[in-house]
């Protein structure tokens, strides 16, 4: 029997579920190719569908994906998920804040984009020094992992949803 959120998701109305994806991930072609998928059956089949979805994006809707997503250091100002993801840079000295904006902006003037990393889990020390080994990659390579850290962070996203009980906070 798929959890509780689960069961919710696949029977919300399209709208309701839409809006779910959206928080998930912000490119709207993976969010349709994830409601044409619906119902799960597990968290895993979603999982799957999620991967698939994020294997068949083009550059455009990984753009689009990452500019839902804010700048390491910088979360989104009331938002508990952004907050809760970057919890890694909510200690970190005033120095390496400095740093890391110095090297997002350097990141973001190179790539177009913002730099994008599944965040949660790591230590400001660790952000840091995965952007500074990404900063010399193609634009090729980037993308790339762009995409798998992408991915990374729909599956973590995606339990909250699966898991979520009624009446539960996300």
């Amino acid at each position: 029997m798929p959890p509780t959120g689960l069961t919710r998701f696949n029977s919300a109305d399209d709208g309701t579920a839409r809006a779910a994806l959206h928080e998930v991930c912000a490119s709207r072609a993976w969010g349709e190719r994830m409601l044409a998928r619906r119902p799960y059956a597990t968290t895993d089949a979603l999982f799957a569908a999620s991967d698939a979805a994020m294997a068949g994006l083009t550059a455009a809707d990984l753009a689009e994906a990452m500019a839902g997503h804010p700048p390491i250091g910088r979360p989104k100002p009331g938002d508990p998920t952004s907050r809760r993801e970057q919890s890694g840079m909510a200690g970190a000295s005033d120095a390496l804040k400095a740093e890391m904006l110095e090297l997002n902006l350097a990141y973001q003037e190179k790539f177009g984009h913002v730099f994008l990393i599944c965040a949660s889990g790591r230590t400001g020390e660790q952000m840091r020094d995965a952007i500074r080994n990404r900063i010399d990659n193609t634009p090729e390579q980037e993308r790339e992992i762009v995409r798998a850290e992408l991915g990374k962070i729909n599956r973590i996203r995606l339990t909250r949803i699966a898991e979520h009980a009624e009446g539960d906070a996300a």
